[in-house]
């Protein structure tokens, strides 16, 4: 059990997910295949507004197996924000490619389309953007920038799902994208994710890797060395049952985002704000605070008062496996170092809701 009275997420899984396990395992269909998964794919796949989507068994797996059906690999570069969860990196390095890292924009903290073009070499085969905690990058930089070199666009939407730019869903700008169901995303299997592609070539060929290189027409064939990445029939259950609910989500964390803004309004805090031509999904409500120093007080009065929060994540380039080369990102560590995420589930009540911003006012002085 959580010491937290308030922690920094708690899934909702009070819809159908319960009733469609159980079908689920009354049917006996509990592994790889079901009617649950094709529902969840097809389902998944409209929502976003891409042609195919398949089902993963996590995230991490879902970008390593992006990047296998680009036919990325050994000698090849592919950009990256060091402003990132590490597993977007780690799956660059999976494949036997290098990663290279960029900085990001101070005012989205997206990736800097500027720092990507001067990172452009003749290796590079790959542009991976990652949709930072709900909100778009600015993807007609990036696929112009790619479509002049000629490279790829992976997106990372692993925080992202209800996210749009210019009113388009992410994940149906680039070449192939991923979504990640960790039990701290917008919706939740469990463990789980999603590749999506509008080109029916690297679907099949996501679909074959994913599934051991299977052939599609003999059958125990194999033509390619595969993975056993597949999705369980049970998860997607859970998934299609929190799909069905994805709007009402949506809405809940809009509703947390404007109530901490309401309440933190006049503070010394900065929020993760909403660009002009964006839909942020506000996956989780962070805020910069004015050093390094300061973030790391507000979070041990917040945890006092039995409140969880996280750290923004680190910047890539600084933890020991990708520092052997000197680099400065310096919009990147800042925002890294000054961040911080707060209690952000869509059942978030306006009672908690004055609790946390009560003890950040208390912490900066401002009375009850």
């Amino acid at each position: 059990m959580s010491a937290y009275e308030i922690p920094v997420y708690k899934p909702d899984l009070s819809g159908q997910e319960r009733a469609y396990v159980l079908d689920c395992l009354e049917s006996t269909w509990i592994s790889g295949k079901g009617t649950y998964l094709t529902a969840f794919e097809t389902a998944f796949a409209t929502f976003a507004g891409a042609k195919f989507a398949t089902a993963v068994c996590n995230g991490t797996v879902a970008l390593h197996l992006a990047l296998v059906a680009l036919g990325i690999g050994p000698g090849d570069e592919v950009i990256v924000p060091t402003l990132t969860y590490v597993a977007s990196a780690n799956a660059i390095v999976q494949v036997g490619a290098s990663p290279v890292f960029v900085d990001s924009l101070p005012d989205t903290w997206q990736i800097d389309p500027d720092d990507v073009i001067r990172k452009i070499s003749p290796r590079t085969r790959a542009i991976m953007v990652v949709h930072l905690y709900g909100h778009p990058c600015n993807m007609d930089a990036i696929v112009q920038i790619a479509r002049k070199h000629g490279v790829f666009v992976i997106e990372d939407c692993a925080e992202a799902l209800g996210t749009k730019y210019n009113g388009r869903h992410v994940g149906t700008f680039g070449d192939i994208a991923t979504f990640s169901f960790f039990g701290n995303k917008t919706i939740t299997t469990g463990e789980g994710g999603m590749v999506v592609t509008n080109d029916a070539t690297l679907s099949d060929r996501a679909i074959r890797f994913k599934g051991q290189g299977l052939a599609v027409h003999r059958e125990y064939w194999h033509d390619v060395v595969g993975y056993n990445y597949r999705m369980t029939n049970l998860c997607a259950a859970i998934g299609l049952a929190q799909l069905e609910r994805i709007d009402a989500f949506l809405a809940a964390k809009r509703r947390v985002a404007d109530g901490y803004t309401a309440r933190l309004k006049g503070l010394p805090v900065e929020i993760h704000r909403e660009a002009p031509d964006a839909t942020h999904s506000y996956w989780m409500v962070s805020v910069l605070t004015r050093t390094a120093e300061e973030r790391d007080l507000l979070r041990k009065a917040l945890s006092v008062g039995k409140i969880e929060t996280r750290p923004v994540f680190y910047p890539v380039h600084t933890m020991p496996m990708y520092a052997t080369r000197f680099q400065r990102h310096p919009v990147a560590e800042d925002i890294g170092w000054r961040g911080v995420t707060l209690p952000s589930w869509p059942g978030l009540s306006d009672l908690q809701l004055d609790a946390i911003c009560e003890i950040i006012g208390t912490f900066y002085g401002r009375s009850a």
